[in-house]
């Protein structure tokens, strides 16, 4: 069993209101070198939150981190950066229409299996 670290990431339309939709879930395993990230966006709740919210940019949001999280030419000037970098970049609190949630831990046999565990229990 490896430790591993998530964290749910949230569509926060209104930042002065502090409501939220959970919209991915980010997973990092440093000893197999794992980052991975899962998301959807349930436009409905996002609108009943804020029937103005800029859903294009929230899915756009979205799939950077998804890219990011995948590395390679995707990950922009990150692709350098460890998986550890990158999970620690995307973690970082903001005050942004994306934000993350606290990072918790647990351990795994298969990193990818937890994430989509987590991303069916905490964002479907």
């Amino acid at each position: 069993m490896d430790d591993y670290e998530y964290a749910v990431m949230r569509a926060v339309p209104r930042v002065e209101r502090g409501e939220f939709v959970n919209v991915g879930v980010l997973l990092h395993c440093r000893r197999s070198g794992y980052l991975g990230a899962r998301t959807h966006l349930d436009q409905s709740r996002l609108l009943a939150l804020d029937p103005v919210a800029d859903v294009a940019g929230v899915r756009r949001a979205l799939h950077g981190v998804e890219a990011l999280c995948g590395g390679g030419d995707g990950a922009g000037p990150a692709a350098g950066d460890s998986p550890g970098q990158r999970f620690r970049w995307l973690t970082a609190p903001r005050s942004a229409v994306l934000q993350p949630g606290p990072v918790h831990t647990g351990l795994t046999a298969d990193p990818d299996a937890e994430l989509r565990h987590l991303f069916g229990q905490l964002v479907l």
